[in-house]
């Protein structure tokens, strides 16, 4: 059986341990220090993210990312987005260009506003490029260890890679797509955890379906915005990684970005909210690095424009729910520098012809 690495102790990193576990894969799960892999071995993962579950033989636990590493097939890079540059630091010397080299964080770099992919290029050497992979889509963690079905996609700009990386992943209740586009999957994924901020607020406010469904409606829009502007296929924002995803992380109470939302509407500050949780919520950081990236496109995302100054300025959360539900209706694919129309084409002047 091939051996594979997870840098990443989060909740999602093991629980992507586990399914390849179950599968007969040997799994070795770096840890950054000492005390944590020892805390790991002796205790097992952290009960509040991960009740009830066991290391079974084929996880090892270790410290040492060239124990980690050494003879995988692949590495599955599952930190919070604002630290993987630093861990990349740490491995890349150990890392091989035979290597599969899998992203399954979702956010973007707070700063630099650069998606995980771009930071993974920019660590490690280029002959290690052709193996970069992104997998995204529509994955609480707590339904995949139960064994419930999930999907998700795999992009790599070599379709070869891609099917290398599906093969690995796949397992009886984990379905695995390929997609080419790692720019729309990559993005989908981060993207979709900003209007999840704003879906919990929503829910928080008690405004209902219609009103959420809207809201998650004309999120998606302003994501695929970005991402065609960004080099993205909008199309693939239809998939997994966008639209799948926007649904389970907008309307699950298992969302952390939704529970954030909720939080706020009820005049908890965002710091407060954020140090109780047990895991991250990339939302907050990626909100900022997209308002920013909206800015210097000048490209008109109002949502992410409000959930930023909810989070940062201290706007009151109603107020900007309710400013964004009551905005003035025009053409759906109407936004300042969205670019639709350009990709989709003019439509025929008769609507009603027969073909």
């Amino acid at each position: 059986m091939p051996k594979v690495a997870i840098v990443g102790t989060t909740a999602w990193g093991i629980t992507l341990g586990m399914v390849l576990a179950n599968k007969g894969i040997d799994v070795r799960l770096w840890a950054r220090t000492e005390e944590e892999a020892e805390r790991l071995i002796k205790k097992g993962p952290d009960s509040r993210q991960l009740p009830n579950v066991v290391f079974p033989p084929q996880i090892t636990v270790t410290a040492s990312p060239k124990k980690a590493l050494s003879s995988v097939v692949a590495v599955l890079l599952v930190v919070p987005s604002q630290t993987m540059r630093q861990n990349l630091l740490v491995i890349k010397n150990h890392v091989s260009e035979t290597m599969l080299i899998i992203n399954a964080s979702k956010g973007l770099e707070y700063g630099s506003n650069k998606r995980m992919s771009q930071v993974i290029a920019e660590e490690l050497p280029p002959a290690c490029h052709h193996n970069i992979c992104v997998l995204s889509g529509p994955n609480l963690h707590k339904e995949v260890l139960a064994g419930l079905p999930a999907s998700a996609v795999i992009a790599a700009e070599d379709n070869t890679v891609a099917k290398k990386a599906q093969k690995l992943l796949t397992a009886p209740n984990f379905s695995i797509y390929t997609n080419n586009d790692i720019i729309g999957v990559e993005l989908g994924g981060a993207l979709k955890n900003v209007i999840a901020l704003g879906a919990g607020m929503v829910d928080g406010l008690g405004y209902g379906d219609n009103a959420k469904a809207a809201f998650i409606t004309r999120g998606l829009t302003e994501m695929a915005a970005l991402s065609l502007a960004l080099g993205a296929n909008p199309l693939t924002l239809s998939g997994l990684s966008g639209l799948g995803d926007l649904i389970a992380t907008c309307a699950s109470p298992l969302s952390r970005n939704h529970y954030v939302g909720v939080e706020l509407t009820k005049g908890r500050k965002l710091q407060d909210i954020t140090s109780t949780m047990a895991g991250v919520a990339e939302g907050v950081a990626t909100t900022a690095a997209v308002n920013d990236m909206a800015k210097k496109l000048n490209i008109e995302m109002p949502i992410a424009e409000k959930m930023y100054q909810v989070m940062y300025n201290g706007a009151d959360a109603k107020q900007v729910i309710s400013e964004l539900l009551g905005a003035k209706g025009r053409h759906e694919l109407a936004g300042r520098r969205w670019d639709f129309k350009s990709f989709f084409g003019r439509p025929r002047k008769n609507n009603h012809a027969t073909v």
